[in-house]
């Protein structure tokens, strides 16, 4: 078996950082993976500690760039191209597909020692007793962050900050190219029409709208009140519609009744668009768990639908006597 191990360097060539841009760019979604199955890094031997990861090209690159000068072997699993978190919730990143690797690579005629060491953020898809029981191999849970591997290896354990998961703003900004992206699809029809319809003014609000959801939410994310990531999303929503709601009601384009629908079907409309796709930011953190998603999923989903087509009604009719006015 050792002749089907695959080499690997710790270095990052400029083909691999082409890939990091696409997948942050969310081109080619599901294309950026590498082969499963048992990578060499250095010159390990039969002791050399055995790492496992994903087949995501952003996590396998992320564990071997951060084991610079380490002797080691990385067990990479069949993820699908998902990263270690997300799969875990999947369960391709889990206990059967775990197994099976460790069987097909023949990993136990590699090694003499019976440890894996794999990424904290792996645990809810693994079933540590289970793959003991079928492969004699003991699962340890690594720290967090790849960058603190070398010293986990070295002492043996974790400190609490390497158990702790954070999401600061930097790490929540990585993330809003390809949720720009991928909204992209429907903001430029979108905008077109509604230039058409309502000028600039119209256009500018759907662009605000977007970008609303797609990068101020993730930015401020902590820093907006209540819990549910939807009803967040609702009030930054409702606040981005203010700027819009004060120009059309001082320009005085529009008076009397259709104002007085315009003005709420504006909030209505930004607040459940801005909603929804924080509603869809859930999948991005791991502030969340599969339960609390499903629930929030339930519990807002409907709201935001109401509010849409609320909002979107009201429109339609301030619409109509606008034009009938004149």
């Amino acid at each position: 078996m050792t002749d089907d191990i695959v080499t690997t360097t710790s270095a990052l060539t400029a083909r691999d950082r082409l890939d990091h841009l696409q997948a942050r760019l969310g081109l080619n979604r599901m294309g950026h993976k590498v082969v499963p199955g048992l990578y060499r890094l250095g010159s390990p031997d039969q002791w050399s500690p055995v790492l496992v990861s994903a087949n995501y090209s952003l996590s396998f690159d992320a564990l071997r760039s951060s084991l610079a000068g380490t002797d080691c072997y990385i067990l990479v699993l069949d993820t699908k191209g998902v990263n270690v978190w997300c799969a875990a919730g999947k369960g391709t990143f889990g206990t059967e597909e775990l197994i099976h690797r460790i069987e097909v690579t023949g990993l136990d005629k590699v090694v003499e020692h019976r440890q894996l060491i794999l990424p904290q953020l792996g645990a809810p898809g693994v079933a540590a007793h289970q793959v003991k029981r079928s492969t004699g191999f003991s699962v340890s849970y690594g720290p967090i962050r790849a960058t603190d591997l070398k010293e986990y290896m070295r002492t043996g354990k974790a400190t609490p900050e390497m158990r702790r998961v954070t999401f600061p703003w930097r790490e929540r900004a990585v993330l809003t190219p390809v949720e720009v992206m991928l909204s992209l699809k429907y903001l430029i029809p979108v905008s077109i029409i509604l230039f058409l319809i309502a000028g600039t003014l119209g256009a500018l609000a759907s662009v605000v709208t977007v970008l609303g959801g797609a990068v101020l939410f993730p930015l401020l994310l902590p820093h907006l009140p209540t819990s549910d990531f939807s009803s967040k999303g609702l009030i930054l929503g409702a606040l981005l519609s203010l700027p819009f709601i004060a120009k059309i009601t001082l320009d005085g384009n529009v008076s009397g009744l259709a104002l007085v629908f315009l003005v709420p079907a504006v909030a209505l409309v930004m607040s459940s668009v801005v909603g929804y796709m924080a509603l869809n930011f859930t999948g991005c953190t791991t502030y969340t768990s599969r339960t609390g998603v499903r629930k929030e999923i339930f519990r807002w989903i409907p709201v935001m639908v109401a509010l849409l087509i609320i909002g979107l009604s009201m429109l339609a009719i301030s619409g109509a006597m606008y034009w009938r006015w004149f």
